[in-house]
């Protein structure tokens, strides 16, 4: 094959777009135009974040969101300008425009769902990069939030890839959206019949007086719950704001605390049980029965 065959065969049309003859040569331009494009929109987006966002004041999930829409603008503008300069009127991707809304009607509903709610977080700033969060079961620190979905790093060092439309249309917890770390533990605890409950409202408030991670104001409260089938059901509710990271560390020590100090004092901590009454028939044994 020589080199004018190569060149028929990488300049020979494929199909039109619109007025515009689309050959193989064309295609390839078209893909490096769109790598270029993503690359410098990249590039600069961590330059303007790294070299220049990072000496501002600014907080850093402000950082984030001025670096994000600088990124897409860029992109935006590149791709413009790339495909211009091979010569595509932009006026004849309507037809693509067209094909892409009959495609966003079979399959591409989740993904322009999950691009908007991130433009809608980005905007709101209501969960920002660095906050601690729990949706959706999940919880963890927030360490990037892109165009599709959210990276949320777990006390597992566990990084799960939350879509963004789950911050949107679920209930989401966000411990640091007030910056107030403090927040408040509920325990419940069951002990038996035969125990005193203010001697048990006493021992309570002694291991919670007894943890540096329990703070003294507001103070911690013991509530009686109710009467169980099998217990006396009280509740211990404190705070902490050194825990809030560690909820589940921080009730284990202080569980660990409560089953010590009850069994010191010889309180029990009861098992679920039944109490079973049988009546005696009030019809005489029948015959069959007696043999």
């Amino acid at each position: 094959m020589n080199l004018e065959n190569i060149i028929t065969f990488f300049t020979k049309p494929l199909f039109t777009l619109g007025q515009m003859p689309i050959s193989l040569w064309v295609l390839m331009q078209f893909v490096l135009v769109i790598i270029g494009a993503f690359a410098v929109a990249r590039f600069l987006r961590r330059l303007l974040r790294t070299r220049l966002l990072s000496h501002t004041k600014l907080e850093s999930g402000m950082q984030y969101l001025i670096s994000r829409i600088f990124g897409y603008t860029v992109l935006v503008l590149f791709l413009t300008i790339g495909f211009q300069s091979l010569g595509v009127d932009l006026s004849s991707l309507t037809v693509l425009a067209g094909a892409l809304g009959v495609g966003l009607g079979f399959g591409l509903q989740n993904i322009v769902n999950n691009f908007v709610s991130g433009l809608i977080l980005m905007g709101e700033r209501a969960i920002q990069v660095g906050d601690r969060v729990d949706v959706g079961g999940t919880t963890g620190k927030v360490t990037r939030i892109g165009a599709r979905s959210t990276a949320v790093l777990t006390n597992d060092n566990i990084t799960i890839i939350v879509p963004n439309s789950q911050f949107i249309n679920e209930q989401v917890i966000n411990w640091s959206y007030l910056s107030d770390w403090r927040v408040r533990i509920h325990l419940p605890v069951g002990v038996s019949y035969g125990s005193q409950p203010r001697m048990v409202e006493r021992l309570l408030l002694e291991v919670a007086a007894a943890s540096n991670d329990v703070m003294k104001e507001p103070a911690p409260l013991v509530v009686f719950s109710g009467f169980g089938e099998s217990s006396l059901d009280f509740e211990l509710r404190v705070w902490t704001a050194s825990m809030t990271n560690r909820a589940g560390l921080f009730k284990s020590n202080l569980y660990f605390a409560i089953w010590d100090k009850l069994k010191e004092h010889n309180i029990e901590i009861p098992f679920p049980q039944r109490d079973l009454h049988i009546k005696e028939s009030l019809w005489p044994e029948s015959p069959q029965t007696l043999r």
